[in-house]
């Protein structure tokens, strides 16, 4: 894949001078650019153009996000859709993202609003201030920064999540987790739990279908694991003849178990033609099943099937005695047996063990609903 180049990008392409709040996480070069450091992409910008994420731009002598404030919609979501499988189970979070994205996937699923260049596009306006009270007023347990990849608008994203915590409110990233050093650090610090994309595992795939590299967002999952309390889920895209070979999937779950953990929740979803892929067949039911076993067989606990209708392939079941704790079918809760007590911990009722996650004394009940929503100034 070729990479959209930075100097590409900008007033000599007819696009208006960038405007928009300051940003972190860049510098100044020797000769005279203005180089983004929030991902490893490391976009070294000239005055008026833009990163490969066309939302983080040179105006004047500084780095400015020209999507603070703005956003592609709202949407009150089942927590289980991000997929969050064990975060606050069954409650419901509301959905926001902006524009563009600092990868560049041709198989994106959410590419009218990951590859969106019609800035005007973004309509819905909204505080970190008017986002939480919004949030509150509709009993949301948390907030996720979704549909766009969010650590390409942190600095808007780590304002919600500050206003959303004086609430009581939790934040969700659902990230490829592409990004780097400081801002990395900063950015988690401020979320409660993240949903990180692996989306393969060789840095072959990840060059060749979406111009970036495997070993950043493998830094990333260990950050997440080792130097936070961010409760971390994986989700790994399945893509026939791509990234669904036995070998890839062996070396991924190895991977995630010796430098994860074994309790980190993994969920497989199906593939559809979509994008710059629309002659690749959609995932079997069979390829999800089958990275479902290797991936136990690694020593993963908590696999799932995602995007297809399986309901073994949904349920939570105790690593210890195989007892099902959580029945689903797609994004509601049919049966909910976790017992938590008083620390907060989830156990199994048949053996007592330890189900990994972060639970409340009783479930939500929210189930399959979607809610678009405007959101009211503050």
């Amino acid at each position: 894949m070729t990479n959209l180049s930075p100097d590409l990008i900008g007033a000599a392409a007819g696009l208006p001078t960038p405007t928009g709040q300051p940003a972190h996480y860049w510098h100044t070069t020797g000769d005279g650019r203005v180089q983004c450091d929030l991902c490893p992409r490391e976009c070294r910008l000239r005055e008026g153009q833009r990163g490969f994420c066309f939302v983080r731009a040179r105006a004047g002598d500084e780095l400015v996000l020209t999507t603070y404030g703005r956003s592609s919609g709202f949407c009150i979501d089942p927590i289980e859709k991000k997929p969050l499988s064990h975060f606050l189970p069954g409650t419901s979070v509301l959905s926001f993202g902006t524009a563009g994205c600092n990868l560049g996937c041709k198989f994106c699923q959410n590419h009218e609003i990951s590859t969106s260049r019609q800035m005007d596009s973004l309509a819905a306006e909204a505080s970190p201030d008017a986002i939480a009270v919004a949030a509150q007023e509709w009993g949301c347990r948390s907030v996720a920064l979704t549909y766009n990849d969010p650590v390409i608008f942190a600095e808007y994203g780590m304002d919600v999540a500050d206003a959303c915590r004086a609430r009581g409110i939790a934040s969700v990233a659902v990230t490829a987790g592409y990004v780097q050093g400081e801002a990395r650090t900063d950015f988690f610090s401020h979320m409660d739990a993240a949903n990180v994309d692996l989306k393969g595992f060789s840095d072959s795939f990840y060059r060749q279908l979406t111009g970036a590299r495997l070993q950043p967002v493998l830094d990333t999952l260990t950050h997440l694991v080792h130097e936070t309390d961010v409760w971390v889920e994986l989700t790994t895209l399945l893509i026939p003849g791509s990234n669904d070979s036995d070998e890839e999937l062996t070396a991924m779950c190895e991977w995630v178990v010796r430098e994860l953990g074994p309790d980190v929740p993994h969920h497989f979803s199906a593939f559809h033609p979509d994008h710059r892929m629309p002659d690749v067949p959609a995932t079997p039911l069979s390829t999800l099943t089958r990275a479902r076993d290797i991936a136990h067989a690694a020593g993963e606990r908590y696999v799932y099937t995602g995007n297809v209708v399986n309901r073994d392939g949904e349920a939570t079941r105790c690593p210890g005695c195989g007892a099902t704790v959580v029945e689903r079918d797609r994004y509601r809760l049919l049966d909910h047996r976790i017992v938590v007590d008083a620390d907060g911990v989830g156990h199994c009722p048949e053996s007592a063990t330890v189900i990994a996650g972060r639970f409340e004394p009783e479930p939500g009940d929210f189930g399959p609903r979607r809610i678009p929503i405007a959101i009211r100034p503050v």
